[in-house]
Parts: C-alpha cells; structure tokens; sequence
C-alpha cells in the first residue's frame, strides 16, 4: 500500500474567483512549510498544467498537488511490526517491548525504524519514516507513522492542541487508594547528566489522570492513565511520585524481575482524526502476553 502523494480537489461554483494558492491551503490544510515546498518544486498543477498559483480559479478546475517524493535510508532487518491499522497515509504499529523506535548512539541498529523498512520492502512500499509519538525502549502499545508530510503535520498539531487521546495500562506496585486521581506534577531532570527524571520546581508542567481498574490482594493495582501532556517518562515518574511505581521498573523503583522484566506499562488506545479523511479514528492495542501473565499470577495468588 503506498503512501498518498497526490491531493485533488475540483473548484466549485462558491469557489470562483478565488485564487489558486487561497484554495490548496484552505481544502488541504497543508503547513506553511510544506506549502513552500510546493511551490518551489512547482507541485501543484492546474488541469493538468503549471500555473501561476495567484491566478483566479474557475468552477471545474481540477487542483491536483503532487508532494514530494522522499524515501527513508534505514538499514532492514527482520523485527516484529505487528500492525494494528495501515491506509495510505498512516502506519499504526502495536510496538514489542525491547525496541527502541528510532536508531541512537547507543542503538544503531535493531531498532522500530529498521523493521519499518523492512515491512517496506515485504509490502513493496516506499516512503519516509516519520514517527508521530515516542514510546520507551521497554514500553509496547501504539505507535504512529506518517507515511507523508501532510500527515506528520496535521497529526502533530492535533497533539498540540491536546486533540489526540492516550491511554495506557500500567501494573503499579501498591494498593491504590483512590479510584480515580490527577497528578500535576512538573518534570525534569534533577542531574543533568543522568536519564532519569524526577518531579523537580521549574520543571515542564506535567499532567497524568489515573482510574483504578483492578486491585490485587498481593499488593499490585492494574491502572488506566490519561496523558494531557507528553514528557519523557512522565507517567513512570509520576506513578514512582505518589508512591506506586510501575512494575518492573528498574529506573524508577518498581524493579521484580520474578514477575516481569520490564516495566508494565502498554500504549493501549489512541482516538483522533484521520488527517487526510477528517474522519474520527480510534484504536486499540490489546494488553501484551507478559502483562497478562502477570495479571493471570496475580489472580491466582488470591485463590
């Protein structure tokens, strides 16, 4: 399945006298970036012709803009992508655990980026890998791919404008009381020169909201986390914060390797919409086989 390259819209009757550059940006909601791009490389055709993009447009003009083509250059390599939705314009990727998404210093290879190409060449696709939203090495659940620029740009201003819902599943260590609950709590990094991340004053301003789904006599509790911001680690921190790390989590202090070892934390649902279709989208990853197990343990400890 290729990506979208190419955008057609027939000017109507309301349309008339409007010009050309006035109706590409306001039917296609491209950026202002990729509209730059266009022009330079001369991609918008009118009627199958090469315009002056400031000349008045006539009903039943056919506006055809092409993007432009480009490919990504990661090395391929045969590594689970488990796709949960694809179409034309995005790749939604249930993530394994023990993945990082995009090559690093310290992981050049073996990473998401490297089974996208992959997947590429099984489906005879070519596009840019372009990552929406960043999951954790030891993390699994939802991850988005633009297969385009107008996509990356649309989906990511959705996420600004806080328009995109995340939720997560997470085993916590403790009983938590509340059934429900709000952490505002801001972030950052207490020590430059480590990874962690810690609640600290000045930090970016941090939100997570929690529910109870289930509690475990043994002392574990099964929590859905709402995100209305994106920091790095935020809700491993801020379950670490209230005093319920998540399971598994070394950093953090929510380590027990008997049980699972990585921390149990699962993007399980996105809901937004499509960037191309303006249609309202959901999805769901379903809970991972090593979380479930810890969840199947759990219940039998209580028997």
């Amino acid at each position: 399945m290729s990506s979208t390259n190419k955008f057609e819209y027939i000017v109507k009757e309301e349309d008339a006298g409007t010009p050309y550059k006035t109706l590409v940006r306001s039917r296609f909601t491209f950026s202002s970036r990729l509209m730059t791009k266009l022009k330079q490389n001369d991609l918008v055709f009118i009627n199958g012709q090469s315009v002056k993009m400031y000349l008045p447009a006539s009903p039943g003009d056919v506006i055809t803009v092409m993007l432009p083509q480009e490919q990504s250059s990661f090395i391929p390599e045969p590594i689970p992508v488990c796709p949960v939705f694809e179409d034309s314009d995005l790749l939604i990727l249930n993530k394994q655990p023990g993945y990082v998404v995009h090559p690093t210093k310290g992981h050049p290879l073996h990473t998401m980026a490297n089974g996208i190409a992959q997947y590429m060449l099984d489906t005879h696709q070519s596009f840019k890998i372009r990552f929406i939203n960043r999951l954790d090495m030891n993390t699994s659940g939802l991850l988005v791919v633009a297969k385009n620029s107008h996509s990356q740009d649309d989906f990511t201003k959705q996420m600004k404008a806080n328009q995109v819902t995340k939720r997560y599943v997470a085993i916590v260590r403790g009983l938590v009381k509340e059934d429900t609950g709000t952490i505002d709590a801001p972030l950052g990094r207490p020590d430059p020169e480590r990874v962690a991340r810690g609640v600290v004053e000045g930090g970016q301003p941090s939100v997570t909201h929690y529910k109870v789904l289930e509690r475990y006599e043994p002392g574990y509790t099964l929590v859905e986390l709402l995100l209305e911001t994106g920091r790095t680690h935020q809700i491993r921190v801020h379950m670490s914060h209230i005093g319920h790390p998540v399971l598994g989590d070394e950093l953090y202090g929510g380590e027990n390797p008997w049980l699972i070892e990585r921390q149990a934390l699962h993007a399980r649902f996105l809901a937004f919409r499509h960037p191309v279709t303006r249609q309202p989208m959901e999805v769901e990853a379903p809970l991972p086989p090593d979380m479930q197990a810890v969840l199947d343990k759990l219940k039998e400890a209580v028997r």
